[in-house]
């Protein structure tokens, strides 16, 4: 398989994307609505001859045709960074598609010398937009929490940078943060009919007898048995004396762990935290399937390839599960973030942050925006400390979107009383 893929523009492409851009977000990902305000629309279209960095949050796989709406309402057109990954689903034609409207495949955790420097040349480019997620893959499928920001993509901002000012000494590069908020658009009568529904596709396969629980005590109970399954799978052993989130982390652990042991990476750090080991698990099965030339990957078959994806799933199944975050804001947005967990988990569907089936019920994205900044602010800090000022910008580009993600909590009211288990 091809290793990188380059970025195109086919305009008929584009606009056909265009015309057609509410029906396949709706068939793609299940949003209605695009809520954008109009003094935020003012806002952007201001910067459409700006060289521009567009960053913003990525739980999901919907915030790519988010951001190209978005370059819309600029008046312009994006360049994305996209997984390599990405580019082999739907046999292919989806890497088709997306490539003709400007996306470039980067392979995380190596060094993608041509993903790299297609990136530096479209910013160097007067006008050029890139957009960038700087969480990185996988996606979480969590709406409410930000996953570590990448330092590269901090690194690569700065190189941009060098490049335009080798062509103009003047350029300079506008940063623009923005947050996605996804709400689930139906009525709470709606809502609870459909996680009902749901949950007991689930209480059945477990043989759990729901009683009088209300719906927050039966996602813990299914969560329970889920648990004790995984615990007995990968024969954890003295697991009952610990509380829920320890028993989570000692399954995804152990998952990645033997996951590792299989592909042998050479610099994995078996005491590191679960979300840094994924990245890279990830980035060594993208590898194997594209056949990267690396003397160093594994050779694998076609059977133990299926495995280590379907064990990389297991484990990103378990590894934002935190017993506090439904419980104590048990918002229709974490009910479905935990159910598709679930069923990915259970009935081995595929979770729909790494491209699976789009949500159950129709929901609208709010989009907001920090204001924007230039690099320059930063850039002769980081001509004489490079490290210190890469953690400078990523700071205030982690603060600018945890300030919009707080703001964004208020849009979505909790289904019941926090902690509400009963009895």
């Amino acid at each position: 398989m091809q290793a990188f893929i380059p970025p195109k523009f086919n305009l008929a492409l584009n606009w056909t994307a265009d015309l057609l851009f509410p029906v396949l977000l709706r068939a793609m990902h299940n949003i209605n609505e695009i809520v954008i305000s109009k003094s935020d629309k003012e806002m952007i279209r201001k910067l459409r001859n700006d060289r521009l960095l567009f960053f913003s949050n990525h739980p999901t796989t919907a915030e790519p045709p988010i951001a190209f709406h978005i370059g819309n309402v600029m008046g312009t057109r994006f360049r994305y960074m996209a997984s390599r990954q990405v580019f082999d689903w739907g046999f292919g034609l989806i890497g088709k598609a997306i490539s003709n409207i400007g996306a470039f495949s980067v392979i995380a955790g190596i060094n993608d010398r041509e993903s790299l420097k297609t990136a530096r040349s479209t910013l160097a480019e007067p006008g050029g937009k890139l957009v960038l997620f700087p969480e990185g893959e996988p996606t979480s499928g969590e709406n409410d929490s930000l996953m570590p920001f990448q330092e590269g993509i901090a690194a690569l901002s700065f190189w941009a940078l060098e490049d335009a000012k080798k062509v103009d000494p003047d350029a300079d590069i506008t940063i623009l943060p923005a947050f996605i908020k996804y709400i689930v658009d139906a009525s709470r009568d709606e809502i609870l009919f459909d996680l009902d529904k749901s949950l007991k596709r689930l209480e059945k396969k477990y043989s759990i007898n729901p009683g009088n629980k209300n719906i927050l005590r039966r996602f813990m109970t299914v969560g329970k048995y889920m648990l004790l399954e995984a615990e007995e799978e990968y024969k954890i052993k003295d697991a009952e004396s610990h509380d829920f989130d320890y028993r989570i982390g000692r399954v995804r652990h152990e998952i990645l762990d033997r996951l590792a042991d299989k592909l042998k990476p050479t610099n994995y750090d078996y005491g590191a935290d679960a979300i840094h080991k994924l990245r890279l698990l990830f980035a060594y099965i993208e590898m194997i399937a594209i056949n990267y030339p690396d003397p160093k990957l594994p050779k694998l078959t076609k059977e133990e390839l299926e495995w280590c994806k379907r064990e990389a799933v297991k484990a990103f199944d378990f590894i934002v599960i935190k017993r506090d975050y439904l419980l104590s804001r048990p918002t229709p947005e974490r009910f479905y973030e935990w159910l598709a967990r679930y069923e990915s988990y259970v009935f081995g569907e595929t979770p729909r942050a790494l491209g699976g089936a789009p949500s159950h019920l129709p929901r609208k994205a709010y989009v907001s925006f920090a204001a924007p900044y230039k690099l320059s602010e930063f850039y002769s800090s980081y001509k004489k400390a490079k490290k210190e000022t890469i953690q400078s910008l990523l700071t205030r580009l982690r603060k600018d979107l945890q300030d919009m993600l707080d703001k964004s909590l208020n849009l979505s009211q909790p289904l019941f009383q926090p902690y509400d288990i009963g009895d």
